[in-house]
């Protein structure tokens, strides 16, 4: 591509600020686990003082040559310091490359991020210089303030400040896995859901973390937020507000459903159940595990008051799809208040058993299961009915909407 088309694609934040990041429109899968349904993009940030320039961030290793040829593009001859705010690879795989390109560069980070990156043999001891919390350094006509934020997902995170611009650079904290050729947030109903899955996958099992970050940043004068993944945020609090509901203990008068079926039995309860909660006020997102997206369950498990699983009798245990999707909202640690299960079963098993012993980080109360013998009967629907009343009624206690 020739120099005027890259520099087309640059995007100024603000006088001295650039985004010079990558997006990668066809990436579907993250961490070998996490689908990526609307691609995603690397963000990387320069900076150039009237002494130091600086760069935020690198790129996944597949868009090294992206980046590199924004910053030879603009012409950059020098960096003085490369910030790792946080050292998994989609943020550090083209340091090595950036090293050799900018021989006189120290790479900034906290002691834990330092120490992964050597570990992941992307840079070597000579090369790096660790910060502290509310560390500063100096660009000449501005400077660069550091926030210790372990546990937005890695132990090893910053935040970094630009307090003569207002500009918070969040790593992963506050993103969302979107291609967009958006640089802000401009349609803010995309980004919400497209960051509330982001949560769902990535945050949401550090949600006591996440609100003491929102708490210490809260102070900050802030006109842009700009994370790592996704458009920026030219008004802060759209997101802020957003995350501190979704850390927050409220939950909505909503169940959540995953559920397998092998000859219909467990589908034909679960069906039932799910129209009795509704006929009771209560919301239902139904989730067929042999066809689904993990995110979007992942998603749903946000602010969920309560979950059923409902699952058939295999191999005298739960299905493995939904034992699946218990480890997975157990991993996920999501504020659910309550659980149940509901299926069916042929000669007999440990399937509830196997459930139950599945979700141990949740702090759940468990209505009594229903469970069918063969083919539902009439007794088993009426369990489902006691079944969703209790659902109905706990949720009015919480008086939740």
């Amino acid at each position: 591509m020739d120099k005027d088309k890259i520099m087309a694609l640059i995007r100024e934040i603000k006088p001295g600020v650039k985004w010079v990041g990558a997006i990668d429109w066809d990436r579907r899968l993250f961490d070998a686990l996490i689908p990526l349904p609307e691609g995603t993009s690397y963000n990387s940030y320069l900076i150039q003082g009237s002494e130091k320039t600086v760069l935020i961030d690198a790129v996944d290793e597949s868009m090294v040559d992206v980046l590199q040829g924004n910053l030879l593009a603009l012409g950059i001859k020098r960096i003085d310091y490369i910030i790792a705010q946080h050292a998994e690879q989609d943020h550090s795989g083209s340091l090595k490359r950036l090293l050799d390109l900018y021989p006189d560069a120290k790479v900034l980070g906290s002691a834990r991020c330092l120490d992964l990156l050597m570990l992941f043999g992307l840079v070597s001891q000579d090369r790096v210089k660790e910060v502290k919390d509310d560390e500063k350094i100096s660009l000449g006509d501005r400077s660069l303030q550091f926030i210790i934020a372990p546990w937005v997902h890695w132990p090893d995170t910053i935040f970094t400040y630009l307090a003569e611009e207002r500009i918070l650079f969040t790593c992963d904290f506050l993103g969302s896995h979107l291609a967009s050729s958006d640089l802000y947030a401009s349609d803010e109903a995309v980004v919400y859901r497209a960051a509330k899955r982001y949560y769902a996958e990535i945050m949401m099992p550090f949600r006591q973390n996440i609100n003491r970050h929102l708490a210490r940043i809260a102070d900050l004068p802030m006109d842009v937020i700009a994370p790592s993944h996704g458009p920026l945020y030219a008004r802060p609090e759209f997101i802020l507000d957003a995350y501190r509901d979704w850390a927050s203990d409220r939950v909505k008068n909503q169940v959540v459903l995953p559920y397998v079926s092998m000859h219909e039995s467990t589908r034909i309860m679960v069906g039932y159940l799910v129209d009795a909660l509704i006929s009771r006020g209560v919301g239902v997102r139904q989730f067929d595990l042999t066809n689904y997206d993990a995110g979007e369950l992942a998603e749903s498990l946000v602010d969920a008051a309560t979950v059923v699983i409902g699952t058939p009798t295999i191999l005298a245990g739960a299905h493995p799809l939904a034992l699946y999707a218990a480890i997975l909202a157990n991993a996920l640690r999501p504020k659910t208040r309550y659980a149940s299960i509901i299926g069916s079963f042929g000669w007999g098993g440990k399937m509830l058993e196997q459930i139950t012993v599945a979700l141990p980080n949740l702090k759940l109360q468990f209505f009594d299961p229903v469970v069918a013998k063969g083919h539902p009967k009439e007794a088993d629907f009426q369990g489902l009915d006691r079944l969703a009343d209790e659902i109905a009624a706990k949720h009015r206690e919480l008086k939740i909407a």
